[in-house]
């Protein structure tokens, strides 16, 4: 039976709703940095994570971080893709979603 339910979960895992997007990461004093993530679920922890453990994170916020102590900061769902794109339009229509958001709230890259 154990092979069946692994048959299942994998099936249940490739049939999960995509839930990509594009995110704001706002530091205490004003600063916002923009990205996008193919699970937008996953993505504050992530880089939450990386920021408290030092990983690669862009320098400017790397340093608001750091001089807050990691507290205050706010993540925010800017905006979420249909699940329904297909891989490749997904792509694009992030990269283009991730370059209004920037220009419209003046962010940084993430």
């Amino acid at each position: 039976m154990e092979k069946d339910a692994r048959r299942a979960a994998v099936a249940a895992w490739k049939e999960r709703a995509v839930d990509a997007g594009v995110y704001a990461f706002r530091a205490p004093d004003g600063a916002c940095w923009v990205g996008a993530a193919r699970s937008l679920g996953a993505a504050e922890n992530r880089l939450r994570f990386v920021l408290r453990t030092g990983g690669p994170a862009p320098a400017e916020l790397a340093a608001a971080w750091g001089g807050a102590g990691g507290e205050g900061f706010r993540f925010e769902v800017l905006e979420r893709l249909d699940a329904e794109l297909s891989p490749m339009a997904r792509a694009r229509v992030l990269k283009e979603a991730v370059s209004i958001w920037r220009d419209r709230l003046a962010a940084r890259p993430l």
